[in-house]
């Protein structure tokens, strides 16, 4: 791992062009020993899992016709943190010195005697192209290209600009109908091939291949951003340069959905775009899952979990342990809190010796087994019912210790159990509650109705999620913009909570596992 020094400095790292994959190590190793972290708009989500779990993220991205963090307050940033020993990562889309704006934090960093380092990454000029087939140089089309910034392009010399052979154009989608105005003024024949690719080098990478004379009306409405623009001869060799699968003519709007590289196979989720929507931090998992069946995945949390309003009750089980007969556990929420508590209170696994440990799941029971337990009993069918249907022992008597959500759990497994005459103690080990917002990539993509599939993995998730979107959607429609979105349920009562909110579900998994649900929406996409 690369070596940070002791004292404070700033990284000016390039992340490059999105996909962790496409990190180089020595900006992998900053990150995972990063105290702080500041980064851009542009950075792709996963890069913010790199860092350790107590290092400050700084989100400074600028975002055209939105509030933005102004230059020299970043670059004060960057001084206050160095000057206080942290260890500081500026983390900047691409490579930090191509169209990075790293002159005034370099400047300010040097004026404040601050140590700094530039690590470089891949710039997306550089990737984009080749992730869409097309060669930069090549010995007859291209032997030489230019980067330019579009972001002004009324300051640019289009005359010059107009007569080489390729443009590689960054920051251009907005201003598309400028450039192909200028070029074709000019002297570019309008059936110059064009190539516009829009966030390279990650799941949700696509491209546009079209001419000069045709791509306005081909994109018209779409959103081309963050994009590069690519206009030479050296377009049409893509054909040339992809899988046979993927058709794609000259003269036409092709938009390509990617999983990471053009080069890739195609994957049963490829052209899908799916909502996961599942309790903060822990969507990663799955939504990796479907990354690499080729879906592009775009994640809602519509859950936030955290402590009961009170520890007391949960604290006094702990403490009174042997009295219990069962512990019965029923979500990876319901452990990790009831441990933590066990440990705060100085115990260990040894306090649930003559305690019998019931799960819902094999997920469940996996976390269980990072506490160096094995549950007794888990039941066939991965749902609470299964429980109560088929539990190991006559339960008349038997004195069971539940914790559980404070509030809005299912009733029914408590209910039964004591209708077999259990003694049932429920205790609040955590509580669940609906997010406060929707983040802005998910509430443009339902608004624009580009999501295939949204994914339920618990009867809450769907409540919040209707009550998150009431917000959102005009007259608090949400079933008129759910139209021919496959509504997918990880159970039969998830999907019960879907048929009350939405009318309908469309999906639901033969096993009750996130790994279930997979299968059934690679089964639905083949189908559809």
């Amino acid at each position: 791992m690369t070596k940070i020094e002791e004292k404070g400095k700033v990284y000016l790292v390039g992340a490059g062009p999105g996909d962790v994959a496409y990190l180089t190590v020595k900006a992998y190793n900053l990150l995972a020993a990063a105290q702080v972290l500041v980064y851009d708009a542009l950075v792709d989500a996963q890069l913010l899992q790199c860092v350790p779990p107590d290092c400050l993220k700084l989100d400074v991205g600028k975002r055209g016709g939105k509030p933005s963090t102004t230059q020299g307050e970043i670059n004060k940033l960057l001084v206050k943190h160095c000057q206080q020993g942290k260890q500081v990562v500026r983390l900047k889309s691409g490579d930090p010195l191509i169209f990075g704006r790293c002159t005034s934090e370099i400047e300010a960093l040097k004026a404040s005697g601050c140590n700094f380092e530039l690590v470089p990454g891949i710039s997306s000029a550089l990737a984009a192209p080749l992730f869409a087939g097309i060669p930069l140089t090549d010995p007859v089309l291209s032997r030489c290209f230019a980067v330019l910034t579009a972001h002004e392009p009324e300051v640019l010399n289009w005359e010059a600009l107009s007569r080489l052979e390729t443009l590689v154009i960054m920051m251009g989608g907005r201003h598309l109908p400028e450039i192909i105005h200028q070029l074709v003024r000019h002297g570019r024949s309008h059936l110059t091939p064009i190539a516009i690719v829009r966030w390279a080098g990650t799941p949700r990478q696509q491209i546009w291949i079209a001419q000069l004379g045709n791509i306005l009306e081909q994109t018209t409405g779409l959103s081309l951003s963050p994009a590069v623009i690519i206009v030479g001869e050296v377009v049409g060799l893509h054909k040339y340069l992809q899988p046979e699968k993927i058709d794609c003519q000259d003269s036409t709007l092709a938009q390509i959905p990617m999983l990471n590289n053009l080069f890739a196979s195609p994957q049963p989720l490829t052209g899908k775009t799916i909502l996961v929507t599942r309790s903060v931090g822990q969507s990663s998992t799955f939504s990796d899952r479907l990354i690499t069946l080729g879906a592009t995945v775009i994640e809602m949390p519509s859950l936030e979990i955290g402590p009961p309003s009170s520890w007391e009750a949960l604290d006094n089980a702990i403490a009174h342990l042997s009295n219990f007969d069962w512990l019965i556990l029923t979500s990876t929420n319901a452990i990790d809190y009831f441990f933590e508590r066990l440990i705060a209170q100085g115990k260990d696994t040894r306090a649930l010796a003559g305690v019998k440990i019931a799960v819902v799941g094999e997920k469940t029971a996996n976390i269980l087994k990072q506490y160096s337990l094995q549950p007794d009993f888990i039941p066939p069918n991965f749902v609470a019912d299964s429980l109560i249907e088929n539990f190991p022992e006559a339960l008349n008597g038997k004195k069971i210790l539940f914790p559980r959500v404070e509030s809005g759990g299912r009733e029914v497994l408590v209910k039964e159990l004591t209708l077999k005459g259990a003694k049932i103690i429920e205790v609040a080990a955590y509580q669940s509650c609906c997010p406060s917002g929707v983040p802005p990539e998910a509430e443009l993509a339902l608004q624009n109705r580009k999501i295939n599939v949204i994914t339920f993995a618990s009867s809450k998730t769907v409540q919040f999620f209707y009550q998150l979107t009431d917000k959102i959607f005009p007259n608090n429609d949400t079933n008129q913009f759910l139209e021919g979105v496959c509504i997918a349920s990880i159970g039969p009562q998830t999907s019960q909570t879907c048929r009350t909110l939405f009318g309908r579900v469309d999906v639901e998994a033969q096993e009750y596992t996130l790994d279930g649900l997979t299968q059934a929406i690679i089964t639905w996409a083949a189908n559809s």
